[in-house]
């Protein structure tokens, strides 16, 4: 973990110098950020742009912070196209989703990069199940952490907690896990049970929504 690869630096920058032109320029932060009404006018451009756009400076710090800690173990396993690929697809998978669970709130709006960053999390979690992640000072598998995170997400969701895009990281989280799965088919054979611990929290959002129940 930590590993500051070339590609992880190109990133990075991105997300810096075109969140510092957002938080300079309204108009620019207003024409790109993810915008209900804006995607549905046609604007696909918002679903990626949105990505690379943040509300603030802790915000920008926190996400990059946490690319910065796991993209090398996804590099590493998939290559620097497989981590792109990663990124790009959690990004837009969690937009996705969000658009999916927002999409009669026209006015409904969201910035920040932390689909695609929790997609490269959920992916180094599925790539390397056993690594300890520190939560508050406590140790534990970065298995029992995914699928933490994943079912406080459906819980914030369900609660609308916070100013918070739980369904961005969600829908950022399940881009991580199919695309990982996709270009790493030898998780199969070695960690099938964490494969199917992993899926616990999407199949259950998913016969959530589907019972009406979120």
């Amino acid at each position: 973990m930590g590993n500051l690869d070339p590609i992880t630096i190109a990133i990075i920058a991105a997300n810096v110098l075109v969140s510092l032109k957002g938080f300079k320029d309204y108009g620019f932060l207003d024409k790109y950020k993810f915008h209900v009404g804006g995607v549905q006018r046609g604007e696909q451009i918002r679903m990626i742009s949105s990505g690379f756009l943040h509300v603030d400076m802790q915000h920008l710090l926190f996400n990059m912070i946490t690319l910065f800690f796991f993209a090398g173990i996804v590099i590493d396993y998939l290559g620097n196209g497989g981590f792109v690929f990663v990124y790009l697809g959690s990004l837009l998978l969690g937009n996705l989703l969000s658009l999916y669970f927002h999409k009669n709130e026209y006015h409904y709006s969201a910035v920040g990069a932390s689909g695609a960053v929790t997609g490269v999390l959920y992916s180094a979690i599925l790539l390397r199940p056993e690594m300890q992640i520190i939560v508050f000072v406590i140790p534990m598998p970065a298995y029992v952490f995914g699928i933490g995170y994943l079912l406080y997400s459906i819980y914030g969701m369900k609660k609308r907690i916070g100013n918070i895009g739980h369904d961005a990281h969600f829908g950022g989280a399940i881009g991580g896990y199919l695309i990982t799965l996709v270009l790493a088919t030898w998780i199969f054979e070695r960690n099938l049970l964490m494969v199917g611990l992993l899926a616990i929290p999407i199949v259950l959002l998913f016969v959530l929504k589907r019972t009406g129940n979120i």
